[in-house]
């Protein structure tokens, strides 16, 4: 029996979810992955895995023996890696998980100069904004804001994007320009929902060194930035969204920025940005390809979004 490929069948199956999707990731037949299944059981003569029709668990067993070989397995991957292709560049099928408007907005236009560089990459970008679990979908990197962190990840500081409050003029003509971020309370909100667990994302702000969050008014909302901004270029209230989507319509005056000083006496209350992180499964998931992808994506986003080294 081939044990090395036996473990890793069982990995992968494990971390799929299915025998059909452990089969697609190694690149074998399901018929190929269930025979090297039964070749472990029946070597470690114990069951690790419960199977019917419609569903599959780990035995007991067979959680204390995945705990053990998933290490080995990602340390046999890396080791092939090490010694197969020392020198070449980057290759193979790099995932990419984003939120919907990071990706759309920004690694959407930078992907094609990345694929130039590294043209051996098959690259798949997957934008959303729940929680990719990067085993299971098979994701190498996720690029994740704060909300959206799970304690089981190596997550690294990326980036961190400006937000604006802004509105169109056809509104502030009709509802009045709030001076102060206390004054959104008597104001049209457009919010976004984060799918993930159906909260408001929170507008925070800094004023004197101490942060504090906006009460919203009556509220629209959305669980898609875009359909936000569309919202509020169409009159529809006040929005907070993030520079690298807004910035063309402030500089077409289609949406005026607010609270970017102070008229009311009271001092000037600056928008709270959002820190971007760059998510892997573990240290192990730091490939050629993956590295080559984080160290672009600094390169590319330069230090005008304060870029971690």
């Amino acid at each position: 029996m081939d044990l090395l490929n036996a473990i890793r069948s069982f990995v992968k199956v494990v971390e799929a979810g299915s025998i059909a999707g452990g089969a697609r990731v190694l690149g074998l037949t399901p018929a190929a992955v269930s025979q090297n299944l039964a070749r472990l059981e029946s070597h470690l003569q114990v069951r690790l895995l419960s199977r019917t029709t419609r569903s599959m668990a780990l035995t007991p067993a067979g959680n204390l023996y995945y705990e053990r070989v998933r290490q080995v397995e990602r340390e046999l991957t890396l080791a092939e890696q090490a010694v197969t292709t020392p020198d070449s560049e980057p290759q193979g099928r790099l995932c990419i998980a984003s939120t919907s408007a990071f990706g759309r907005h920004v690694l959407a236009p930078l992907i094609p100069e990345f694929n130039a560089r590294y043209p051996l990459l098959s690259i798949e970008l997957v934008m959303t904004d729940r929680r990719v679990n990067h085993a299971r979908e098979d994701v190498d990197v996720s690029l994740r804001i704060a909300p959206q962190l799970e304690d089981q990840l190596l997550a690294r500081q990326i980036a961190r994007i400006p937000f604006i409050c802004c509105a169109s003029p056809g509104y502030l003509a009709k509802a009045g320009l709030p001076a102060t971020p206390e004054a959104l309370r008597g104001h049209r909100c457009l919010v976004f929902r984060y799918p993930v667990d159906g909260r408001y994302l929170r507008w925070g702000f800094v004023r004197d060194g101490l942060r504090f969050e906006a009460d919203f008014g009556a509220v629209l909302i959305s669980d898609d930035i875009d359909a936000l901004a569309q919202m509020a270029l169409n009159d529809g209230g006040i929005t907070r969204l993030a520079e690298f989507i807004v910035r063309p319509y402030l500089d077409s005056g289609a949406l005026v920025p607010l609270f970017e000083y102070s008229d009311s006496g009271q001092a000037y209350a600056q928008t709270e940005p959002m820190d971007v992180y760059l998510c892997l499964a573990d240290r192990f998931a730091i490939t050629p390809k993956v590295r080559a992808f984080m160290e672009y994506l600094r390169e590319s986003l330069g230090d005008s979004w304060q870029v971690q080294t």
